[in-house]
């Protein structure tokens, strides 16, 4: 089964709930940094979480946790483009650890990685959302509650459909 992407509107089986995507909306993802989320059926490759914030979350999928150094490297020209890097890094990066909440559970999707083009895109990320489902920058988001529910339900063969 597949979580889909659609309106706004994230689905699994009949788990529907609200979502923020791209401020551009979903769409062909043409470069780094252009705010689309990008259509397509992608892979869950590993699940990171902040485990001072999120206590015995149950899930059948391998959990990573985050560590105060680590980022992702969103820098087009570095040999880690759209790879997990440890900091201090110079090319640019997202910290993985915040001080607001939102990657307190990031659920990494296999967009651009085998093989990475770069500028194409980094970090296509499922993640939580802020208060007023703002939109992202090229994630998609949900509600905090929602994401640990949606991770109990799902397995390593789930796919993400965005359309």
């Amino acid at each position: 089964m597949h979580i889909i992407i659609k309106n706004k509107i994230l689905s699994y089986g009949n788990y529907k709930v609200k979502c923020a995507v791209g401020k551009r909306g979903i769409g062909i993802k043409l470069k780094e940094g252009d705010l689309i989320t990008p259509k397509g059926i992608y892979k869950i490759t590993k699940i990171f979480i902040r485990k001072d914030r999120i206590k015995n979350l149950r899930t059948k999928i391998k959990t990573f946790p985050i560590k105060k150094n680590m980022g992702w490297c969103n820098d087009p020209n570095s040999k880690s483009y759209n790879r997990l890097i440890k900091y201090p890094f110079n090319p640019t990066f997202e910290k993985l650890f915040r001080k607001d909440n939102i990657y307190d559970v990031v659920v990494v999707l296999n967009y651009n990685m085998k093989p990475v083009v770069r500028n194409k895109g980094s970090a296509i990320f499922l993640h939580i959302s802020k208060k007023n489902y703002s939109s992202t920058q090229g994630c998609i988001a949900i509600n905090k509650s929602h994401i640990k529910k949606l991770v109990m339900l799902i397995s390593k063969s789930t796919k993400v459909k965005i359309v």
